[in-house]
């Protein structure tokens, strides 16, 4: 997959982001990668998708700095592991998954869920909150553009 070099609005971080991980493959890769998957083969497994599109994508998820690909412990295969830098879009994958079971099963349709290890319970909605502990919505935030070398 190319980089794109013509978004709509360049200094947007939302179509900067949909750049890297925006299309399903990707994202899916991400999810699985948060699941715990390493080696191509679990990828293509869990994915059932084509080698060439799995190889292009795990390429511009590394050069992107989501994944890195590190030998593994034998050294004879490459096993991706998430970076600092993707381990920053669980929220992103969590905040997906919450909204998908909300609206995109119908009712009573089986899904999966994501359950908390420590308390065996359905993690608690994602809420972007402000400072206070108040929850927000887009009524109250606004776009300020951030001056280069900020």
């Amino acid at each position: 997959m190319s980089q794109r070099r013509d978004w709509t609005d360049p200094q947007c971080p939302v179509a900067r982001a949909a750049d890297l991980i925006g299309d399903r493959w990707s994202l899916l890769i991400v999810r699985d990668a948060f699941d715990g998957a390493r080696r191509f083969t679990e990828f293509q497994r869990n994915l059932g998708m084509a080698r060439n599109i799995l190889s292009d994508r795990l390429r511009t998820l590394v050069d992107s700095g989501i994944l890195a690909s590190v030998p593994n412990a034998t050294g004879t295969r490459a096993e991706y592991r998430l970076t600092a830098r993707g381990r920053d879009l669980f929220a992103v994958i969590v905040s997906l998954r919450q909204w998908a079971e909300r609206n995109a099963f119908p009712d009573a349709e089986p899904h999966s869920t994501l359950i908390d290890d420590a308390t065996g319970q359905v993690v608690p909605m994602v809420r972007v909150l402000d400072r206070d502990g108040a929850m927000l919505d887009s009524a109250a935030t606004h776009v300020e553009r951030v001056p280069s070398g900020s």
